[in-house]
């Protein structure tokens, strides 16, 4: 069974590596999306990413899982709401649901437009450092990210992301999770209260959902606690069946 991976912001399909080489000891092929292609022709709102993507997997001879993390991790809910849902189950990673203050919204798109700024102009290297400082996105990584330096010379698709798909432009999706008919592991970090506690509201609306917390990750899951996280996802994969 194929699973379709989305990175996060400030991410890269590199990201995937090592996941994809466990997941392919198992048995299980990855394939790893690279969300800037969908921005560095233009603008692609929520809903144009989740009509381009599920286009795409409607080609797959089998309904494939979609994993995706954080920024990822939104995309995929979009696309698992979309009508006529093409995957076979879903793997949500650190991810928010939407906000549903609408001034915190108006701060959010603000602040999402500073990281767009850096991103596309000024040094590469106080970006990357000053989004690694980030509080939320400390921890211990046992895994490998891609090198972020391969990122610069699309840094107008990564400025262009903060833009088309900050969590502020996001809609509150919490009231149409129930929409969801396939399966969805929702997987957060023990040091991570903020998005454990998200999760912890998502996951009894949607109605063949679970929720398991990694113990000693933050919110980078996928690489603070790399073994344990694909050894979960295998386990869920090989459990669900075909719709």
């Amino acid at each position: 069974m194929k699973i379709w991976c989305l990175h996060g912001a400030v991410g890269m399909t590199a990201d995937w590596d090592e996941f994809a080489e466990r997941m392919c000891a198992v048995g299980q092929e990855v394939c790893m999306v690279d969300l800037w292609g969908f921005v560095e022709e233009g603008a692609c709102s929520f809903a144009d990413f989740a009509a381009e993507l599920n286009a795409r997997v409607r080609a797959e001879e089998e309904a494939p899982v979609l994993l995706g993390y954080s920024m990822g991790g939104r995309l995929a809910l979009h696309a698992l709401l979309e009508d006529g849902v093409p995957w076979r189950a879903g793997v949500i990673v650190s991810a928010h649901p939407g906000i549903r203050d609408p001034e915190e919204r108006v701060m959010r798109v603000a602040k999402d437009a500073e990281w767009a700024t850096g991103a596309f102009s000024g040094s590469w290297q106080k970006f990357l450092a000053d989004w690694n400082s980030q509080g939320v996105l400390e921890g211990e990584m046992v895994g490998r990210l891609g090198d972020r330096n391969r990122l610069e010379p699309r840094r107008v698709a990564v400025a262009r992301g903060f833009m088309e798909w900050s969590l502020g432009k996001q809609e509150d999706l919490g009231p149409r999770l129930g929409e969801i008919e396939c399966p969805v592991l929702w997987l957060t970090g023990e040091r991570d209260a903020r998005f454990s506690a998200l999760a912890e509201e998502a996951i009894p609306l949607i109605s063949n959902g679970l929720h398991r917390v990694m113990s000693g990750a933050g919110h980078r899951v996928p690489w603070d606690a790399a073994e344990e996280f694909a050894q979960l996802v295998h386990e869920f994969v090989a459990n669900v069946k075909a719709p």
